[in-house]
């Protein structure tokens, strides 16, 4: 009788869980390093490339775009995205203060840039 009552309690909790859609993607794009002539054609080009990534490679409306890393390899410049929405970046805030970033700090904040 006791593990009945158990499983229905059990069930109950679930069967009342509130579970929300978290959404946080890491992208990589890049752009021609010829398009880097002067600080205003690369932040021209930079802005493009994010455009075109929050327009064709995501299916959700973000509320944070951060660049993590830039790297010039070759003729191209290969940009890291991170990607996320309202409770994608409520759960990031609660990841990296649960557990700091490998120089002992919690942020590992990059470039933000607002969508």
């Amino acid at each position: 009788m006791k593990s009945l009552l158990a499983a229905i309690a059990g069930l109950a909790i679930v069967a009342s869980a509130n579970t929300a859609m978290a959404y946080v993607v890491e992208v990589a794009t890049s752009i021609p390093v010829t398009s880097a002539g002067d600080d205003a054609q690369l932040s021209h080009a930079i802005r493009s490339a994010i455009d075109d990534v929050l327009n064709h490679a995501i299916g959700f409306v973000p509320t944070v775009v951060t660049v993590q890393n830039a790297r010039i390899l070759g003729d191209r410049i290969y940009i890291l995205l991170l990607i996320a929405d309202g409770d994608g970046e409520e759960t990031m805030k609660k990841l990296s203060a649960d557990e700091p970033g490998p120089a002992g700090d919690a942020g590992g904040e990059g470039v933000r840039i607002r969508p």
